[in-house]
């Protein structure tokens, strides 16, 4: 298969190999090779690890790469090995790792052939393919960074079976529209999606609205309640904020998981052909530690499960929501359409997004409210400052490296703009060689066909 059709392989470099060498892979490696310099991502999983390993820290680096392939059975390293004698050696090969580097001296070229060698011996399933794209792109599921897409990726797959679904991720990142689109992918698409969130009904009126009543089942029953797991019937219920739901209703909830009956408060138990697709912004596990949220139940729903990525982890995917948005905004208004301008795209980039997609929403929404020009610039967004705590908290370290990959990324993605994705002028613009442009482009995942759309060029 062409290699231009798999998933890359994703590389971590160590910080103490040295930027100059870190910036000659770049240039050598070919496009399906990832590379990623530690100090920028230190926690990022990652298919490849190289070790630059240095007499005494022989110990360290094998336990190392035996934690590696514990937790990450299919990742691999390369060891640099600095004025490692044999058995040295030889122990960081029988912890795990897949080739080594003697250093000093060793050749750039000699670290760059190892890591494509191990690279083409490495596993990897074919990108999202254009049919399933499309298909899941009729659903308002708008991006192309690599986290958001390997949850696309996934979509078809669990619509076509029948089993619960648990979605995570934070308030704002989706979850109800990733589960219209499993719902409307799947042979239940002509029946009733059921939306119910566990967070806005009253506890005490919980288990009526969920499985209905009899009519005299308590003294205000006047009428009987078919509920919504039966207006569900043949269909999807969708139960948001599932951690709010009462322990008697999750012990109920249980029951209707395990053999797919219900009980009516004061009736008879029904047969319900229904399948549940729960969802939180709370991490289940944490609360079924502190017996707020049944175990039992918590492996019931979490069958299949989608993790959504912040907004603040997808930040190449802000413009193009950011430009969706405001066309659907000035659709709405029968007004005509604006484009973003270069300092708005960087402002929105800049922004950490709490609130995610839904803020993201709100905010353009406002600005193209208030705003009287063509183009929708920086001022009309109205963003407020990042919450001094957040920033406060963060090492110098850690905001300097933050701080550069955001202006980097905001600076890149405004040429491309400038420039409708002509690599080669946006690095005449830069005053950068087309090679070093480009590298800087594939560290941040930044494709230049996203900026080929004509009616996105600014003035």
């Amino acid at each position: 298969m062409d290699a231009r059709n798999l998933r890359p392989v994703s590389v971590r470099i160590p910080e103490s190999i040295g930027r100059p060498v870190f910036d000659a892979l770049q240039a050598a490696v070919p496009d399906d090779i990832q590379l990623t310099w530690a100090p920028e991502a230190p926690e990022r999983d990652c298919d490849l690890r190289v070790l630059h390993v240095r007499d005494g820290e022989v110990d360290a680096a094998v336990e190392e790469i035996r934690r590696l392939r514990l937790n990450r059975s299919a990742s691999s390293a390369i060891a640099v090995c600095v004025a490692l004698n044999a058995e040295q050696i030889a122990a960081l090969l029988g912890a795990g790792a897949i080739d080594f580097v003697s250093a000093p001296p060793y050749r750039c070229g000699e670290l760059s052939m190892r890591i494509q060698r191990v690279a083409g011996l490495m596993p990897r399933e074919p990108l999202l393919d254009s049919h399933v794209l499309r298909t899941v792109r009729q659903h308002n599921l708008l991006g192309s960074s690599a986290c958001f897409t390997r949850q696309l990726a996934m979509l078809p797959t669990m619509a076509q079976c029948d089993a619960s679904v648990l979605v995570l991720g934070e308030t704002g990142t989706g979850k109800e529209v990733f589960t219209r689109a499993i719902h409307y992918l799947s042979p239940r698409a002509s029946r009733p999606l059921i939306p119910v969130n566990c967070g806005a009904i009253p506890t005490e009126l919980m288990e009526t609205e969920l499985f209905g009543c009899v009519r005299g089942a308590y003294t205000s029953a006047n009428a009987p309640r078919r509920g919504l797991v039966r207006e569900a019937e043949g269909g999807t219920l969708f139960l948001d904020e599932i951690d709010a739901l009462p322990l008697g209703a999750q012990t109920k909830l249980l029951r209707l998981l395990q053999e797919k009956e219900f009980r009516p408060v004061g009736g008879k138990s029904c047969h319900a052909d229904i399948r549940i697709v729960a969802a939180s912004n709370h991490d289940l596990s944490l609360l079924v530690e502190r017996g707020a949220f049944r175990r039992d139940l918590y492996f019931r729903l979490n069958v299949l499960s989608l993790v959504l990525p912040p907004l603040r982890e997808r930040r190449d995917d802000i413009a193009e929501l950011a430009h969706y948005f405001a066309a659907e905004c000035c659709r709405q208004r029968l007004r005509p359409p604006l484009t973003l301008s270069a300092q708005a795209v960087s402002t929105l980039l800049a922004h950490d997004w709490p609130g995610n997609i839904r803020e993201l929403q709100n905010v353009i929404e406002r600005a193209v409210l208030f705003c009287n020009n063509p183009v929708l610039g920086a001022d009309d967004l109205q963003l407020g400052a990042a919450p001094a705590a957040a920033q406060d908290s963060e090492s110098f370290r850690a905001a300097k490296a933050r701080t550069v990959e955001i202006f980097e990324r905001s600076y890149i993605e405004r040429l491309l703009t400038i420039n409708a994705g002509n690599i080669t002028r946006a690095a005449s613009a830069a005053r950068k060689n087309r090679r070093a442009f480009f590298a800087l482009m594939r560290k941040h995942s930044i494709a230049p066909e996203r900026f080929r759309d004509g009616s996105r060029v600014l003035p």
